[in-house]
């Protein structure tokens, strides 16, 4: 825990996002009182996005980002939404705008479920 999944489109390939990562862990250790060796990250990239009714095309249309952050139970809805405004702003950072893609961002804080399990090995 934290278990965070980073959602991004093709059209975001050229996002840092180990950058990202590296400036999102701090920022969860600072609001949601979480362990900074225990801040997890995957990305996992979308092939087709669609946006009501405009498609995505090699040159242009919608790119879509959204970030869940799980969290062992006991943070605030505060917190929590404190959290998903510091990622949203984070990602403003870290991702340049591109003509012709409109941008929808979107971050989450959840609560993990009970019976959330892990190993190291």
């Amino acid at each position: 825990m934290p278990q965070i999944i980073v959602e991004t489109s093709p059209a975001l390939d050229h996002v840092e996002w180990g950058a990202f990562a590296l400036a999102l862990h701090p920022l969860i250790v600072e609001i949601a009182d979480a362990r900074l060796e225990a801040c997890k990250l995957l990305t996992l990239r979308g092939e087709y996005e669609a946006v009501g009714d405009a498609v995505a095309t090699g040159t242009g249309g919608p790119a879509i980002v959204h970030v869940t952050i799980g969290l062992l139970a006991g943070r605030s809805e505060e917190t929590k939404a404190e959290l998903s405004e510091a990622t949203l702003d984070l990602l403003r950072k870290h991702i340049e705008p591109t003509d012709g893609v409109t941008l929808y961002v979107s971050a989450e804080v959840r609560d993990l479920d009970p019976s959330y399990r892990k190993f190291v090995a």
